[in-house]
């Protein structure tokens, strides 16, 4: 990434707060280099998008005293709290579903489904918040969490559970986006970083919480209502933001320049429903993101399928979906480039090192999280004999060190306005990381090595995660931002599909043969496959099956 791009373009802005001594906390964001006019898209709704915008940041104008703005982040906190507290222990209670159906080895299906799913929901909500404004969608949001998490609760296998998470992630996805976004809208540049953290602070309390919360509500037995009250607890720690952005809207109805933009017309309003409707068929890119879908799930999905007790690759409902999705991929590619009007991945903007190479660095992102994290809430209760209190914990314990990292980087990073040192250092805490799982993979001892590991992972995590995102924004425009963001966290949640797909594909490949050769029981080997959270209650710690498990 040049100095430029991660260096300038951030002190520049930076640079024009102080010079401008603007009282509010947004500033002209088009302090940037003049290519970026280049990244402008053929997007007829580019007036409803600029007046959206616009009506946002009069909106944030509204909160520009120490008082309001401590009440909106705090809102913010609350909001990401609920969420974030959900969806740690939400990934437990999906094992123990998963086990319950005797599909343990599924988990990865279910992940790669639903991350493809959550990669596209991002690219949707980017591009209709811009027309129909944050907290729309974010209500949206809301309700598409609440259905999934019903669907998820009341599922009796994994089909109706799968089904469940699609509505439960796009609602996620949606909701986590929204607050990004508000949280940009309501922020300077100087000052983006520590308002992006502000979704990572609940992590502090939610580490600890969660084990505690997972061991009381006994997974095993009731993970179904565990999922379910999040169906009314979620909404309602929603309230407290909804409400900011109601009061600021209700502040600026007197400003002149806000009653000049009412009186200005969207695109709906000028052009009508039908013109509307096809301008968002363009606009949100629907072939493009069809065609993504088919292609990386058609070749992901198989491989979580084809091994298990008995391998199927010779299966024609296998090699089929998977030479497909190889088949998809050039037509994606040949679309994106030459066909799409606006394109969800602008090649323009790709060609900018600015963007693609912070695209590059959150796709493994994901990518190593997912290999590294994706079964290890199993082998932590398995084959390292941990509680489910401590096994919650230390698969969260990296969002907390990040957290209490976090603070102290946003204030750092923008009194230095430097984000490259951070990202170079974070890249190496994780090679430590790895190698410290690699280590200690097995054993009662293990569980002090994956500890560590968690604490370098989390620090590593703050400080290449998070300036990483900042990176990318900085050489984007206001209004390229949401597209950018949602590019951004489409390219992490792929990179997180695609590992899903491998490490589901090693873990049905080679896990059963490995425990038959073991326990030597072809019955045994196959219940502890299925569901081993149930088996290790009949071979506790030390007995020879265990062990050999």
């Amino acid at each position: 990434m040049s100095e430029h791009h991660d260096s300038s373009s951030f002190n520049e802005a930076a640079d024009s707060t102080d010079k401008r001594g603007v009282s509010n906390i947004l500033v002209d964001e088009k302090v940037r280099n003049d290519s970026s006019k280049d990244f402008e898209l053929r997007d007829k709704l580019r007036v409803t998008k600029s007046l959206v915008i616009r009506k946002s940041e009069l909106m944030a104008k509204q909160y520009d005293s120490w008082y309001l703005r401590g009440v909106f982040l705090f809102s913010v906190f609350i909001c990401s709290f609920a969420y974030g507290l959900d969806s740690s222990i939400r990934s437990v209670y999906m094992t123990y579903a998963m086990n319950s159906y005797s599909t343990h080895s599924l988990i990865s299906t279910v992940s790669v489904i639903t991350l493809m799913i959550s990669a596209v929901a991002q690219v949707f909500f980017a591009g209709l918040s811009d027309v129909f404004g944050r907290l729309s969608l974010f209500l949206v949001s809301i309700v598409l969490y609440i259905v999934g998490t019903v669907i998820q609760s009341q599922a009796y296998d994994v089909q109706r559970y799968a089904a469940g998470c699609v509505f439960y992630y796009v609602g996620l996805v949606g909701s986590m986006l929204q607050v990004v976004l508000i949280l940009s809208d309501n922020s300077s540049l100087k000052w983006r970083l520590l308002y992006t953290l502000i979704p990572s602070m609940p992590a502090i309390i939610t580490t600890w919480v969660s084990g505690t919360v997972v061991t009381a509500a006994n997974p095993l037995e009731n993970w179904s209502w565990n999922i379910a009250m999040w169906a009314f607890i979620f909404p309602l720690c929603c309230l407290p933001l909804i409400g900011c952005m109601i009061h600021m809207r209700l502040k600026v109805r007197n400003d002149p320049e806000w009653k000049a933009l009412l009186n200005e017309k969207s695109y709906y309003q000028s052009h009508g429903l039908v013109q509307t409707l096809v301008q968002l068929f363009w606009k949100l890119d629907i072939i493009g993101v069809l065609l993504l879908v088919a292609s990386v799930g058609c070749i992901l999905v198989p491989l979580t399928l084809a091994g298990g007790v008995s391998t199927r690759w010779r299966n024609a409902k296998i090699i089929a979906p998977f030479v497909l999705g190889f088949l998809l991929l050039p037509f994606f590619i040949y679309w994106e480039n030459k066909l799409a009007l606006v394109p969800f991945a602008p090649f323009k903007l790709l060609r900018d090192r600015g963007v693609w190479a912070p695209l590059a660095i959150m796709f493994f992102i994901c990518f190593v999280y997912q290999m590294a994290a994706g079964y290890l809430y199993s082998i932590l209760l398995v084959a390292i004999d941990e509680s489910t209190t401590s096994a919650t914990r230390i698969m969260n314990l990296y969002s907390f060190v990040a957290a209490v990292i976090a603070p102290f980087l946003g204030f750092f990073a923008a009194k230095s306005a430097r984000l490259k040192p951070y990202i170079i250092f974070g890249g190496a805490l994780y090679f430590v990381t790895m190698a410290l799982f690699y280590e200690y993979r097995s054993g009662v001892d293990s569980g002090r090595g994956i500890i560590g590991g968690m604490v370098v992972w989390g620090i590593g995590s703050c400080l290449f995660d998070y300036p990483t995102i900042v990176s990318i924004q900085s050489v984007t425009s206001h209004e390229n931002m949401a597209t950018v963001t949602a590019l951004t966290y489409t390219t992490f949640r792929l990179g997180g599909a695609v590992a899903a797909a491998i490490s589901g594909a090693i873990w049905t490949q080679s896990l059963y043969p490995k425990l038959l050769q073991n326990i030597e029981d072809p019955g045994l080997a196959a219940a502890a496959y299925g569901s081993p959270l149930t088996f290790i209650l009949d071979y506790p710690w030390g007995t020879p099956v265990r062990t050999a498990m």
